[in-house]
């Protein structure tokens, strides 16, 4: 019997195709808005995961903005940081501008950094030709640098830019490496940027503190605990003055990040969802309309023996299935529109399984819930009141 309620079913539906189109319409609807929401929410949101996790995940960077007393960090308090536990390195950062020549060829307010070899050894991707600053160039003030991929095209144009000499701030400086070009943007700036040893930055800055540290964590999952540590040696350093200095985690960062898009997802699925239980109305309005078309189909079924749950089932497997096509062609069409706008913005592109099983789901559960009452009614009509009405 389920086999030629199944076919019965079908054939209802086949020959009235526009009005089951329709009928389909508000699951389309609803699931490609489910479907495309989400994704597009998905994708821009990893963009963003990815580009913070860029600044890197396991570190935790602090900014000395300094005291009346004390404008910034000195080597003591670096080594101290290096020495707390569970912590890899400890990448301090000095940044001014300055004008930059090589052979005549001058560029002016050009991006000058000083770091230590922990962040060269710490990021990747970073150096594309020669090498990273070392221990022996911090400890021995050497005058060494790293050029951008702009300032090797700029000034060295044809040239290979290593071991050749070049004026910084008006100091002669030896090119150990170039920069590999990046065009994201946490680490654009150093196309135009000249590197330095930190030890070195010093005298050329004209500073003798440190407002920029980065360290290095062995493990991520111990955030909590080598945050705490840090801000011990730093109330130290700035006795006490909470105003003196600023701990940012970018693994608290990153939760919070991943709590907002699991929030934003949920609540845009919500919102898509408002159209599916439209489509499911408009179902269970075409379901009573049928069920008053075939009354004398009902009857005459009824009367040749048909047990009402199976005249149920018959008008049921119809919803279902107005649900599930609906369904697949909302998530085609969803998709498609995902697609379209994450390669636009620019963002990923992923369609997850649960995305995918949550418009399925919900598509189905609507056929479901809004084809009961139809179903209900054609299995309790009175046979020969169907029949009377022939």
């Amino acid at each position: 019997m389920f086999k030629e309620n199944f076919k019965m079913s079908w054939m209802n539906l086949i020959h009235n195709k526009m009005r089951s189109f329709l009928t389909m319409l508000g699951i389309v609807i609803g699931v490609a808005s489910i479907i495309a929401l989400i994704t597009i929410v998905k994708g821009a949101m990893d963009g963003m995961t990815s580009e913070f996790s860029s600044f890197g995940a396991d570190k935790i960077t602090v900014q000395a903005i300094g005291t009346p007393l004390k404008q910034g960090l000195l080597d003591s308090d670096i080594q101290k940081l290096s020495e707390i536990e569970d912590v890899a390195g400890v990448s301090p950062t000095l940044t001014g501008n300055t004008t930059v020549v090589y052979n005549g060829n001058e560029k002016k307010d050009v991006f000058v950094q000083g770091k230590n070899d922990v962040y060269f050894s710490k990021t990747k991707d970073l150096v594309e030709t020669g090498r990273g600053i070392n221990i022996l160039d911090i400890d021995s003030e050497n005058k060494v640098c790293l050029i951008g991929a702009n300032i090797a095209e700029e000034l060295f144009w044809g040239e290979d830019p290593i071991g050749k000499k070049m004026l910084v701030a008006g100091v002669t400086y030896t090119v150990i490496g170039t920069l590999h070009e990046s065009s994201s943007f946490s680490d654009s700036s150093n196309n135009d940027a000249v590197i330095i040893p930190y030890t070195t930055s010093m005298s050329l800055l004209g500073t003798g503190y440190i407002n920029n540290v980065d360290v290095f964590m062995s493990d991520a999952n111990d955030s909590e605990k080598i945050t705490s540590d840090i801000e011990a040696v730093l109330n130290q350093a700035f006795n006490y003055n909470k105003d003196g200095f600023t701990i940012i985690n970018m693994q608290d960062m990153l939760s919070s990040i991943n709590r907002v898009t699991t929030m934003m997802s949920l609540m845009l699925g919500g919102i898509a969802s408002i159209s599916l239980i439209v489509g499911g109305i408009g179902i269970m309005n075409m379901m009573l309309v049928s069920v008053t078309e075939r009354t004398t189909e009902i009857g005459l079924r009824k009367a040749l023996g048909a047990e009402p749950k199976r005249i149920q089932q018959q008008f049921l497997l119809e919803a279902v299935f107005l649900s599930l096509f609906g369904g697949t062609i909302g998530l085609l069409l969803g998709a498609l529109i995902a697609y379209a706008v994450c390669f636009l913005i620019g963002a990923s592109f992923a369609l997850s399984v649960f995305t995918v099983v949550l418009a399925f789901g919900f598509s189905a559960a609507i056929g479901i819930i809004f084809g009961i009452a139809p179903a209900r009614k054609a299995s309790k009509l009175n046979p020969i009141d169907a029949l009377r009405s022939v």
